[in-house]
């Protein structure tokens, strides 16, 4: 079974505003529902883990999560939404990284400026990389680190260029 971590504590503003460690197990949990030609999710439903993509926007804050999940809350951007999968890289096949925490965040600290259009310790926004376990990088080849922005406040549209 494959499974994905992501530890939602993160720091806006000197304040902790969550303090929650998730993983995702690939499951039979739908696809987001997506428009055929932009790709955009048109509709709030529970998305497989595993099927979430870059601009997709989630609503963690309304979720029932527990340790382990199968299905993030997927939204339409233009609804109101508390985080959004901004950039996603494969990493090279080999040993599991013992170190590969530390190179998540800092994949995704260098592409929050990018992103977002200020640096994240200028940011009010926070930021957490989503990563394969040991287990999911041995078992189903999983390589992929994805970087989700999150907002302590509900936003409505994308975070990208928000300068927040």
């Amino acid at each position: 079974m494959s499974v994905r971590k992501l530890n939602l504590t993160y720091v806006l503003g000197g304040l902790a505003v969550a303090s929650l460690a998730l993983s995702g197990c690939s499951s039979s949990a739908p696809d987001a529902q997506r428009d055929e030609s932009s790709g955009e999710i048109t509709a709030s439903s529970d998305a497989n883990v595993f099927t979430v993509a870059v601009g997709d926007c989630l609503d963690l804050a309304s979720a029932d999560l527990a340790d382990e999940v199968s299905s993030l809350p997927t939204v339409p951007c233009s609804d109101a939404h508390d985080s959004e999968i901004y950039a996603e890289e494969e990493l090279p096949a080999g040993d599991f990284p013992t170190d590969l925490d530390a190179q998540a965040d800092d994949f995704c600290y260098g592409e929050f400026a990018t992103f977002v259009g200020v640096p994240a310790e200028n940011s009010s926004l926070g930021y957490q990389p989503m990563t394969p376990t040991e287990g999911g990088w041995e078992q189903m080849d999983d390589r992929v680190v994805q970087c989700i922005v999150m907002s302590a406040e509900p936003v409505t549209g994308t975070l990208e260029g928000s300068g927040l």
